[in-house]
């Protein structure tokens, strides 16, 4: 008999290894049909089991949770994410739910635990198996009851989640010191503490087959422009991908800049007060889970040149250091082309300039050696990215030798070279977007070569080349250089000259919002009678 059980024995075992092996979900949905023919909720808990066992690996990973309990005389199973859920908000909800009896519910037992028994505040009924376990690998918990073909959905979820500190690279003297983290609803909390306006909306996307990241795209509804609004919104919606585990900057590939062009097409934010800011503005504001920066759409190549501590300042003082950090950025563009252009072309330099270049070229060629600094800065920039913090310190130490004195000595580079690389790179470093700078330095680096191969016709035409780039490049149909290209006489003074906040009445026009005011008509001017 033993001998004649084993092969009955082993065969539903073979034909469940063989139907896992074939398996090929893209998403829940698919896997959950594919493993029981349905997407409903089973009236049978064993069945449940068994389909949860197959999709999530119940049983399998230490942390998915599947507790029976038997409650008011009902078997049921509380389905959950270790990780994911508050034991106090959970706890309370089971003791309340322990202390019934099975005389106190009515014949249907669902109903009764929903409106009636758990006190709690975030509850829905769903009848998909596929939503209820999407939703617990979100966070939240599912209440499964025998005999009942739904399930009670329990918002009990927490998240791992860091302090808001300032973000390193938005730092200001003054201001506030919370930024953004990797929590998405802390982040909407922290906007929407700044920006208590009724028609601020946060709407909710998921993108993602396996991934299901969340997506929440901000606005107020009676400024911004609603075309734009619905166009990021068919884009998000309508994209067919894996998932998003790089999250905003992955986002931004697929619905933006989808090409191999250098330049941002969004700007990075993470602090709350400039991403408010941006939204009283008319623009679009999109916050991706697990990723403490925020894209804000449209923006110009003017608006990443921006800081927040020019608006920290007083309105001279604002304006003084936009223009120093413009200077800056100019510098980190064409500074090393021109003076490599007037020590090839001596006859080009003015009289008062006739100091520039120098008396020894040095054993290697110019244009070499500002190709081998520049690989050497971007060198150091990513080691010091990697290095711990005690020993950065030491690592600057030796960059410094070895570049600032042993390679001028031994006659490698030249003194001019590593003081305008080091000017260049300053002005890199000052650029506030960080993925500006990266582009800027790329145009740099094919101005150089241009100017080492034709002279006076490649800084030229290098040039003309980099401003058709940025005119042709359109953000969201709008212009890249706007307000320069198309001209727009006010709106470029604002670019230039950080004006008083009473004298700043209007919002860009380059946002098409539907609300162009920013302060209320003056009383005084009224009509009286």
């Amino acid at each position: 008999m033993k001998a004649a059980e084993g092969p009955r024995q082993k065969g539903p075992v073979k034909t469940e290894e063989k139907k896992r092996e074939k398996e090929h979900s893209d998403s829940v949905e698919e896997s959950v049909i594919y493993w029981q023919k349905t997407d409903d909720i089973s009236g049978s808990l064993d069945q449940t089991k068994a389909t949860l066992k197959e999709v999530v690996g119940l049983g399998t990973s230490f942390d998915i949770v599947f507790r029976e309990m038997t409650l008011a005389g009902q078997r049921t199973g509380l389905f959950f994410v270790n990780g994911f859920a508050k034991d106090n908000i959970m706890l309370e909800i089971l003791k309340r739910l322990t202390y019934l009896s099975a005389d106190q519910l009515t014949t249907d037992a669902l109903k009764a635990f929903f409106e009636c028994y758990i006190p709690h505040i975030q509850v829905e009924v769903e009848k998909k198996l596929s939503s209820t376990i999407n939703k617990v690998l979100m966070g939240m918990s599912a209440l499964y009851i025998e005999g009942e073909q739904a399930a009670i959905v329990l918002d009990t979820r927490t998240f791992p989640v860091r302090s808001p500190e300032e973000p390193s690279i938005e730092r200001v003297v003054r201001g506030s010191r919370d930024g953004f983290v990797e929590t998405l609803l802390s982040n909407i909390a922290l906007v929407r503490r700044r920006v208590r306006d009724p028609g601020f909306k946060a709407e909710l996307v998921q993108v993602g087959r396996r991934t299901r990241t969340d997506v929440c795209i901000a606005y107020i509804d009676d400024i911004v422009d609603k075309v734009q609004v619905d166009s990021i919104r068919e884009k998000i919606k309508g994209l067919d991908i894996e998932g998003l585990p790089q999250a905003d900057k992955q986002l931004e590939e697929a619905i933006i800049n989808k090409g191999w062009h250098p330049y941002p097409l969004v700007r990075y934010s993470e602090r709350p007060d400039v991403v408010a800011s941006h939204i009283l503005e008319g623009r679009v504001a999109v916050f991706v889970d697990t990723s403490p920066s925020v894209m804000v759409m449209p923006t110009t190549f003017f608006d990443l040149c921006q800081h927040a501590e020019e608006n920290r300042q007083t309105a001279f003082m604002g304006t003084y250091l936009r223009w120093i950090r413009f200077l800056g950025i100019v510098a980190s563009m064409f500074l090393l082309p021109l003076w490599m252009l007037l020590v090839a072309n001596p006859e080009l330099k003015p009289g008062f300039l006739q100091f520039i270049g120098p008396h020894d070229h040095g054993k290697v060629p110019l244009v070499a050696q500002f190709l081998m600094v520049e690989f050497g800065v971007d060198l150091l920039r990513l080691a010091a990215v990697h290095t711990p913090t005690p020993l950065a310190s030491a690592m600057g130490l030796i960059a410094a030798i070895l570049v600032g004195d042993i390679a001028v000595k031994t006659g490698l580079f030249v003194n001019e070279v590593v003081l305008y690389m080091a000017v260049a790179a300053i002005g890199m470093f000052a650029t506030p977007s960080y993925e500006l700078g990266l582009a800027n330095r790329l145009v740099r680096l094919v101005l150089l070569v241009a100017v080492a191969l034709f002279k006076v016709q490649g800084f030229v035409i290098g040039t003309t080349l980099l401003v058709l780039l940025l005119t042709l490049h359109r953000s969201y149909n709008s212009s890249y250089l706007w307000p320069f290209i198309p001209f727009n006489a006010k709106a470029l003074a604002s670019v230039l000259f950080r004006f008083p906040l009473l004298e700043a009445k209007k919002r860009p026009s380059f946002n098409k919002t539907r609300d162009n005011t920013k302060m209320a008509p003056n009383p005084d001017n009224t009509d009286q009678s």
